[in-house]
């Protein structure tokens, strides 16, 4: 049986992972309600493995920082995300790594999902690695991409477009709500287009 692969993501409306030094919007573009901090932490706790890439590892810890107590996190979903296995790909980084439970896998990334994907009895999920998921998706490995759109435009402070780099899919909607009566999450199952 292949486990599933979910590419988890978030946005601002005008489509940016993040925004520029300039933006001092706050973690969650400054939006995050207790409804949305509660859902966003319970999948957390199902078993699953979770894949990084090198470069949203390493923002990982330096926002975080390299020994960070669980008590000190920013949000429990952040702490029950480490709680989980990782999976960090990457030919750069040598382990020790500052995050519990995680291991490196060296290789291309296409090679190394598709190998969890074959080997894992749990299912897998990435948040962030917006290349290492732009790859995945061209080879077919994401089963669903997670989308939450936060009510913001980023247009001057904006970076890193989610979908900047991705090839043209059409997307099936799986599910769609609304936390806190302004955060918007969408799952959907991609297929390429023709």
């Amino acid at each position: 049986m292949t486990a599933t692969y979910t590419f988890d993501v978030f946005a601002s409306l005008d489509g940016y992972g993040s925004y520029t030094a300039e933006g001092d919007w706050g973690g969650h573009w400054g939006t995050a309600g207790p409804e949305f901090l509660a859902h966003r932490t319970a999948p957390f706790g199902a078993p699953q493995r979770m894949v990084f890439g090198a470069n949203t590892y390493r923002e990982f810890i330096a926002l975080l920082g390299p020994d960070v107590a669980e008590a000190d996190l920013p949000d429990a979903w952040v702490a029950a995300m480490r709680r989980l296995p990782t999976t960090v790909v990457s030919s750069t980084l040598t382990e020790p790594l500052h995050w519990p439970h995680a291991e490196i896998a060296s290789g291309d990334a296409v090679d190394v999902v598709a190998r969890l994907k074959e080997e894992s009895d749990v299912p897998l999920r990435s948040h962030g690695s917006l290349s290492m998921n732009w790859a995945l998706l061209a080879a077919g490995l994401v089963d669903e991409i997670q989308l939450t759109v936060f009510p913001v435009i980023t247009g001057r402070t904006g970076c890193d477009p989610v979908f900047g780099g991705a090839g043209d899919y059409d997307l099936e909607l799986l599910e769609s709500r609304v936390l806190d009566g302004r955060i918007q999450e969408t799952r959907y199952r991609p297929t390429a287009h023709p």
